[in-house]
């Protein structure tokens, strides 16, 4: 039996919109880690407060690049600047369509000359493999799935752990005998424990200091096992899959933005290409804010925060379409502030909602109307609300700003776009993106 495409699943439905529109979706955490721990709000203070210890390694997507054409093929189909790419450091890397849409971002990890790991949610990694196979480039792919998608089930071929929180350099000090070597921001440094060689990502999350420690899977259980130890006694945490969710939103990340491929006649061969059963067929939009055209929802990497990995000294795909999107109209990314007490009144009813994670796209109003779209919205304990990553009108991005995020679902194809359905409102205030001012300042400092 042929496997469905992405386009069959299209065609089936009728439109991208009916394919992917499904109310009330369950927010995806990751695979495999447990949802808590120790209860979210203890694994959300470890970071801020202490330390705390993610583990990584079930629900990333990696695909090694190698090969003369490595970093041709990843310039061809990239904005980022590969002038200035050092071996053994790592880039957020943004493809977008010829339109100028994200495909969506990926952590981009240079390991050799010619070599390259590409990280993250699959969307970015389809697109790089396609066009490496129908452009003819001479490179070649190791792929490894997420462990919810390895096919045949089986373990990562890498780990990977992070330890963050303001007492990470110390637990790291204790499991390694001595301070790792001075790091930039996203670069990385071989290490060693026990005669165990992996390697060390200068990484952060929420404005936190930390590390991201990759390696051989063979070592995954005595890494995390010397962490643990070493950690115990400065109060390390382990971090679970709801807790985990959560650090994007102060960090200002939106996640999995939808890709801009669903419609471009140029494109069918892709969408024919894809696999139904993947992310781009498979993620859910929900919320309050419902459209019949999927092209509401693409987004500019510059409404995302990414016109600063933005390098026009050469050519990409998508290049002349940024050039025109930089002077034009653009939403702005910023955090919402939702009202605590209307937060437990409308999703509490009146009571403390406990954890609250959505990846839906709800609309936010003011008195003129629609002004925006929140993205992801999180419990943020140490904020003692739920925050919210939004798009809106830039002269409504303004710190202070106030609005109404509707909290609701619509129920899609059928029901008019902006038919009053009685949903309540939770109002909010604009503050920036990153909300966490260490995140919003010091991290691009050391970069």
């Amino acid at each position: 039996m042929t496997t469905p495409s992405l386009q069959d699943g299209i065609d089936k439905a009728g439109s991208p919109i009916d394919l992917l529109w499904q109310p009330n979706a369950e927010p995806w955490t990751p695979e495999v880690v447990a949802p808590e721990y120790t209860g979210w709000r203890q694994e959300q203070a470890a970071w801020h407060e202490g330390v705390a210890l993610l583990n990584l390694s079930h629900h990333m997507y990696d695909l090694w690049i190698e090969g003369p054409d490595a970093t041709r093929l990843l310039a061809d189909h990239g904005v980022n600047n590969f002038e200035k790419f050092a071996i053994g450091q790592a880039k957020q890397y943004v493809p977008v369509t010829r339109h100028g849409h994200i495909v969506t971002d990926g952590i981009l990890l240079r390991q050799a000359e010619n070599k390259y790991l590409l990280s993250g949610i699959p969307a970015a990694q389809h697109w790089v493999q396609y066009h490496a196979e129908k452009g003819g480039y001479d490179v070649g792919f190791v792929t490894d799935a997420s462990s919810a998608f390895r096919p045949g089930g089986g373990d990562p071929k890498l780990f990977r752990y992070q330890i963050q929180g303001p007492l990470a350099a110390e637990l790291v000090q204790r499991a390694f005998g001595a301070p790792l070597p001075e790091t930039k921001f996203f670069h990385s440094t071989p290490v060693t424990l026990d005669g165990r060689a992996f390697y060390a990502l200068r990484h952060g999350m929420a404005g936190q200091a930390g590390f991201e420690f990759i390696g051989p899977w063979e070592h995954a259980a005595y890494v995390h096992e010397a962490f643990l130890k070493a950690g115990e006694p400065l109060g390390l945490v382990q971090v679970g899959a709801l807790a985990y969710t959560t650090p994007s939103v102060e960090s200002g990340w939106i996640p999995s933005p939808v890709p801009g491929i669903y419609t471009d006649p140029d494109l069918l061969e892709y969408r024919e290409y894809l696999p139904l059963f993947g992310i781009e067929g498979k993620r859910p939009l929900n919320g309050s804010h419902f459209s019949e055209d999927i092209e509401d929802y693409y987004v500019s990497p510059y409404e995302l925060g990414y016109g600063r990995l933005i390098h026009f000294g050469h050519d990409f795909v998508g290049r002349d379409a940024l050039l025109k999107a930089k002077e034009g109209p653009l939403r702005t990314k910023v955090t919402l502030l939702l009202d605590a007490d209307d937060v437990r009144t409308v999703i509490g009813q009146g009571e403390d909602p406990g954890f609250v994670l959505s990846y839906a796209r709800h609309r936010v109003e003011n008195t003129s109307g629609t002004v925006g779209t929140t993205m992801q919205s999180a419990s943020i304990d140490p904020v003692g609300t739920v925050l919210a990553q939004a798009l809106v009108d830039s002269e409504r991005a303004a710190t202070g700003t106030e609005v109404t995020v509707v909290w609701g679902e619509h129920p899609g194809s059928g029901t008019d776009p902006d038919a009053d359905l009685g949903f309540p409102r939770i109002r909010a205030t604009v503050h920036p993106a990153p909300f966490n001012e260490h995140a919003r300042t010091l991290y691009r400092r050391n970069r």
